[in-house]
């Protein structure tokens, strides 16, 4: 086998923007990362939910005028 063909192995800190710091092993150094275990809704049981309202309701509002209406008519058949 080849010599010294692979990168480093080094101690590094991986830093998630919530704050949390873990320590690890890497061939990469300073690793930054978006979400953890520590903030991640799947560990952490926490449902986030982007919008309480349908598509349907969201559409309604949006063009709740002569345009809904002439969508509507359209899709029955009149």
């Amino acid at each position: 086998m080849k010599k010294d063909i692979h990168p480093p192995y080094v101690d590094t800190v991986v830093r998630c923007a919530c704050g949390n710091a873990i320590a690890t092993r890497s061939t990469q150094t300073g690793i930054r990362v978006e979400e953890c275990s520590r903030c991640h809704p799947a560990y952490t049981g926490v449902r986030r939910t982007a919008s309480a309202e349908g598509r349907v309701e969201r559409f309604r509002r949006r063009y709740h005028g002569s345009l809904a209406k002439d969508l509507m008519h359209k899709s029955h058949g009149d």
